[in-house]
């Protein structure tokens, strides 16, 4: 199409990083008929990821330019964070990302305009610059996040001490306070070399034309208002904010090929019965976390599907290894780690799934009525937008933000509490917030009580309906390249 623009997204490593890209690309393909390419690091060791990538270009309206994620390990120690490793990824990867552009300019027929990087890829904004192209920043997460991250370096020049040392919250202009114990990751150690990459990508994002991100205005107006106000943070930003959200996947068929045997037991179940447990494409916990956790749904009592991981200390240990296809019915692989008689006792009540499961599909069928989730940011927003309460139980990065803003603000989830000497959640405390939500009361007149948390959580479904109708705030990004 002669007019037609082409717009180039770059992703980081991470299946948590590559959905949302995926989706804001979907989305400018189909509501603005933009060319949409896609740059993306994959390390082709995980399974889950290869079903994404396929279903992404199934429809062929998106290319994918994959880039193997550069060798660091002469660069980095190989224990380092999350966070210090993708941001050396993305910055070492600089030069395959200017290849991988050059070759669109020159070869591609309609010549890309734009580049939208992750709050990762912010190095490469200068590639873009180099190419003429306009330049985006995409924040995968809430408007509460991107506040804090452009406030960032205020609080590092205004904080003494250690973060999670501090008594206060922490004070962001116009927006809701940090409180110490809610810092994302960078935070809690300010001499780990994570902090300063930290700090290096909240500096490298208002160098973008503008910032997208993944939330929508009726549900954090008072976060985006501060962002634009150049009295608050918008006097550090300048750049435009544009609210894109909810970016959330749809129920996909070859998501779900070979474990056909989960809907049909979901087809089996009252509606809104069963909770589904899961943390993430890289979340673990302790084998002594996991057993609590077993013993817990079993004493709720509640109809459940676990999707488990071996477990290991480290609560992030499987961001960039997770490589299962969920075909293990029973879960029998990791049953080792549960407690002696757990799968016999819980049979025909709950459901075991190794490693990965249909996340869309589970979290949209009717049977499903609650999400113990690690409340990234991508899967909060599938069960919210689906009316599905969750148990907020955070693990890492933003998640202890994203907990308390579903909890404390929007009231659509609830908190277990962590036994301070074990630093655990105990099987009474699960038992209590499963029930919490799945448990629905009668009056004396064997009437339904309505429960705050579900009426709260279909309430944001709706204005999240009804943002989607909107198409977002994309065409406005889409008009800035207008001639």
């Amino acid at each position: 199409m002669e007019n037609q623009q082409h717009m180039v997204l770059l992703s980081s490593p991470g299946l948590g990083h590559l959905i949302p890209v995926i989706e804001l690309g979907k989305r400018f393909v189909f509501h603005h008929n933009l060319k949409i390419t896609i740059i993306a690091f994959t390390s082709h060791t995980s399974h889950a990821e290869k079903l994404v990538l396929k279903t992404a270009t199934s429809g062929g309206f998106i290319d994918i330019v994959e880039i193997p994620p550069p060798d660091i390990s002469s660069v980095i120690d190989p224990d380092a964070a999350i966070v210090t490793r993708l941001c050396v990824m993305m910055r070492e990867g600089v030069p395959a990302i200017r290849d991988a552009l050059s070759n669109l300019a020159g070869t591609a027929t309609v010549r890309p305009s734009a580049l939208i990087v992750d709050i990762f890829g912010t190095e490469a904004l200068g590639v873009a610059e180099e190419l003429k192209m306009r330049k985006y920043v995409f924040v995968a997460s809430h408007a509460w996040f991107l506040s804090l991250l452009i406030y960032a370096p205020t609080l590092d020049k205004q904080v003494q001490g250690q973060y999670v040392d501090q008594k206060e919250p922490f004070q962001i202009p116009g927006c809701t306070p940090l409180r110490p114990e809610d810092v994302v990751d960078p935070m809690l150690d300010r001499n780990d070399k994570q902090y300063q990459e930290y700090l290096g990508f909240c500096n490298g994002i208002p160098k973008g034309d503008g910032v997208l991100v993944n939330t929508w205005e009726t549900l954090q107006q008072k976060d985006l208002e501060s962002l634009r106000n150049r009295n608050l943070l918008g006097g550090i930003l300048k750049a435009p904010v544009y609210a894109v959200g909810p970016l959330v996947r749809l129920p996909d068929s070859e998501m779900s090929q070979g474990i056909e045997w989960l809907t049909h037991w979901l087809d089996g179940q009252p509606e809104e019965s069963v909770i589904y447990v899961s943390f993430g494409s890289g979340g673990t916990m302790s084998c002594e976390q996991m057993t609590e956790l077993a013993w817990g749904l079993e004493l709720s009592g509640q109809r459940f599907i676990w999707v488990l991981r071996a477990p290991i200390d480290a609560a992030d240990a499987a961001f960039f290894t997770t490589g299962s296809d969920g075909r293990d019915e029973g879960g029998s692989k990791l049953s080792k780690y549960l407690p002696e008689g757990f799968s016999s006792r819980t049979y025909n009540v709950g459901v075991l799934v190794s490693e990965w499961g249909p996340q869309v599909d589970i979290l949209t069928h009717p049977s499903v009525g609650g999400f113990l989730s690690h409340c990234g940011w991508n899967s909060a927003l599938e069960s919210i937008t689906n009316g599905v309460p969750m148990i907020a139980w955070p693990l890492y990065a933003e998640q202890r933000m994203n907990a308390t803003l579903f909890v404390e603000e929007l009231g659509v989830a609830v908190r277990p509490r962590v036994l301070p000497t074990k630093k655990v959640v105990d099987r009474d405390e699960i038992a209590s917030v499963v029930r919490e939500i799945m448990v629905v009361e009668e009056d004396c007149n064997k009437v339904k009580k309505k429960n705050p948390i579900r009426e709260g959580v279909k309430a944001i479904r709706r204005s999240a309906v009804e943002a989607l109708s909107k198409g977002g705030a994309l065409a406005q990004v889409v008009a800035t390249g207008e001639e």
